[in-house]
């Protein structure tokens, strides 16, 4: 693959290699022979001299570090003078070796050494230059008998070259089976840096997808989108008759869970085509260059196997918006270059179609989303209560369930589910029945398994004080109450104070429908009954606990947006004061705001003033209810868990026919006497709410323990 920025060749400069430089003009047809290159000089290396360069260098190097690891063994130098007067002083220990020409011994305990060195010497002298040495040596051994001993060493010349030559036999072995071996020294798509620049991707046979769109439920309009895209893929000359063009990009947005891979697999399955899927991280490595080689070689199998579907998952990872703190020399800038450069090059007859997902549309750079690269987006939104209903049918087929499951109540209390969500719900319910040796899985796990993915497990062994447990029954009574009352909110689903996650207790409700836009009067129904939780306690316990702290967060987010996004303070009017743009998050990180401190200032007392109106309005349905709060909390109290039939029998004054908390206790323990523990008789069943954007759930009040 060519640099896009190479500059090309120009047409009219020759290339046969000659020297274009000379003034003469052009040839006349003389018969003098045109000027010849001058040597081997003007000619790139071969890539054999390269390879020959690079060995010579390794044999140095080697031949160098064996001769420095080799010498360390001797001891230090000395001269010959030095020597002679060690030996004929008898100041030399051990054996005196004569090998070729080098003299290796040992000094005396005595003779005082340099800081670090050893009592070992050699001394670098050719003995065969004096005739008398060995005499010399001889009679100096004589004199000092019982000092030293001479011995005569002669070592072959291939014997000496041997030790350097296995050195760097191994050195390079080593560097081959490591190194170039793993790197694919050999070539391959990742060009000169071998397998570490080759592509990571999973390539998945077109035989082998297994997945359709009868898979995928709830992004019905997402499917109808990209059905030109399959039978651009199984008949491309239907548009190239007319002259239409294909995208060849197509990014998936939306929220984690929601199905954008197996959209993209289904794509694949559906046009009966391979699918070559990787994430963006897969691109990224500390080397910069490696992420572009690989691009390139992705893009270079694909093409091979045409027609084919790349899939480009968290493409937010490399394909961020470049700015000038993160420069095109850098890894994910020459990464993100390389797929631009190869989404370009694309021809007319090259059917790769490439999909990308990711959850951060908004910080992708504008190069990428252009026309003529992933000019189309596609919404890949959280389900409906439809779309929830037809992804719960699909995983429920999977599993064996009892009739009495109603999976459209079970699509209208999970709001805000993802297709992730519903199939690890869908999962929990299975793993619960079997460990409870149920033979089929019943409504009661679905709800349980509902909870569990949403909020954690139920942590029904707590040890809660008895004065907490009161507090959280009035709170969570006072809740229910306001949910029941206010004419606006949604209805009650179900009440507990059995610890769930970070929650000591909560007050659920079931949404009749998705919503998708806030009225004022839902939302100032929604903050009183987030305050009937603090009012309670207030009322009945005679103090207030940190119990509302998410109450109260939950209450001022909806309040704050009411005032700066959605235009519902007369004062403040139909002005928008958020901070959404780039710049007014950046100074919202730095404690800036994009309004004057005038403004700031009116904003937050109409926040107080509609948080103290729904307070005023809450009280003053608890004080007037309170023998129905009472009564609701002592139930609570009793049996920790109430439906909305229950709560409203309470409410009419009849009563509860119901196993109390410690019968159930009591009937588990039998059964454990007797037999495995078997599923539990009542398991709370908890539905959220659903709220748009990022507004707290609506009707979800919690009592943090």
């Amino acid at each position: 693959m060519t640099d896009p920025n190479e500059t090309p060749n120009d047409p009219q400069t020759p290339d046969n290699g000659s020297d274009t430089g000379s003034d003469s003009g052009p040839d006349n047809g003389s018969d003098k022979t045109p000027e010849q290159p001058q040597g081997p000089l003007l000619q790139p290396p071969t890539k054999l001299g390269k390879n020959l360069m690079r060995i010579a260098v390794i044999l140095a190097l080697v031949f160098f570090i064996t001769a420095f690891l080799g010498g360390r063994g001797r001891g230090r130098a000395i001269s010959i003078n030095d020597f002679w007067g060690f030996v004929n002083a008898g100041k030399v220990t051990g054996d005196i070796i004569v090998e070729n020409a080098v003299i290796y011994g040992e000094t005396t305990s005595g003779v005082p050494v340099p800081d670090g060195e050893s009592r070992k010497f050699h001394v670098v002298f050719n003995h065969h230059i004096d005739e008398n040495f060995t005499d010399k040596l001889q009679v100096a051994a004589d004199a000092h008998p019982g000092k030293f001993s001479v011995k005569f060493k002669l070592t072959a010349w291939w014997e000496t070259l041997l030790p350097h030559f296995l050195m760097t036999a191994m050195f390079i072995f080593v560097i081959w089976f490591f190194v170039l071996r793993r790197m694919g020294g050999g070539g391959g798509g990742g060009g000169m840096l071998g397998n570490f620049g080759r592509s990571k991707h999973r390539m998945t046979p077109k035989d082998q997808t297994g997945v359709t769109f009868g898979d995928v439920a709830g992004v019905e309009e997402a499917k109808d989108e990209v059905k030109e895209i399959i039978e651009f893929l199984q008949n491309p000359k239907k548009f190239q008759r007319l002259g239409g063009r294909i995208p060849r990009g197509v990014l998936l947005a939306g929220e984690p869970g929601c199905g954008k891979t197996l959209l993209a697999k289904a794509i694949a399955g559906e046009a009966d085509v391979p699918f070559f899927s990787i994430s963006g991280s897969d691109f990224v490595e500390m080397y910069v260059g490696v992420g572009a080689s690989r691009v390139r070689d992705l893009f270079k199998q694909a093409k091979t196997h045409t027609p084919c579907i790349i899939f480009l998952d968290e493409i937010d990872a490399i394909g961020r918006r470049r700015t000038t703190d993160h420069p095109g020399g850098q890894e994910t800038a020459q990464t993100l270059n390389a797929i631009l450069v190869e989404m370009d090059g694309f021809d007319s007859s090259d059917q790769v179609i490439v999909i990308a997902a990711t959850n951060r549309l908004d910080v992708l750079d504008p190069a990428l989303t252009r026309p003529g690269r992933f000019d189309r987006q596609i919404d890949v939104p959280l389900p409906d209560v439809q779309g929830r209903y037809e992804i719960l049918k699909i995983y429920a087929d999977k599993i064996r369930c009892t009739p009495d499951i109603d999976l459209r109540k079970m699509a209208r209390g999970t709001p805000m589910f993802s297709g992730a969500d519903l199939a690890a719900m869908v999962n929990e319910a299975a793993i619960a029945a079997t460990m409870a040796d149920k033979q089929f899985v019943e409504m009661i796990d679905m709800e349980e398994a509902r909870d569990k993915v949403r909020w954690g497990r139920a942590r029904k062994s707590r040890a809660i004080d008895e004065n907490e447990r009161r507090c959280t029954a009035y709170h969570e009574a006072g809740h229910a109450l306001v949910q029941v009352l206010v004419p606006d909110a949604d209805p009650l689903h179900k009440v507990s104070i059995i610890p769930r996650g970070r929650m000591g207790g909560a007050t659920f409700s079931l949404p009749e429908k998705d919503r998708y836009i806030y009225t004022r009067k839902y939302c100032q129904s929604l903050l009183a009954v987030c305050f009937g939780g603090r009012i309670a306690e207030e009322v009945f316990c005679g103090d207030s606990s940190s119990g509302a702290s998410s109450d109260i967060n939950q209450a001022t987010n909806v309040a704050r947006r009411m005032v700066l996004d959605w235009g519902m303070s007369e004062a403040v009017g139909l002005v928008h004061y958020g901070n959404q743009s780039e710049d007014g998050k950046m100074a919202a990180m730095f404690g800036q705001k994009e309004y004057s401190d005038k403004t700031a200032e009116l904003i937050d007392a109409e926040i107080k003033v509609i948080l103290d109106e729904a307070y005023a309005a809450s009280r003053t349905l608890i004080e007037t209810n309170r023998d129905k709060l009472e009564r609701l909390a002592q139930a609570l109290l009793k049996y920790e868990t109430l439906g909305a039939a229950e709560v409203m029998k309470i409410f009419d004054g009849e009563v509860i026919d119901k196993p109390t908390v410690t019968d159930l206790i009591g009937l588990e323990q039998a059964k454990g006497d007797d037999a495995p523990a078997a599923a539990p008789a009542s398991a709370p069943a908890i539905a959220p709410l659903e709220a748009p954007g990022e507004v707290t759930p609506p009707g979800e009040q919690s009592t943090e323990g």
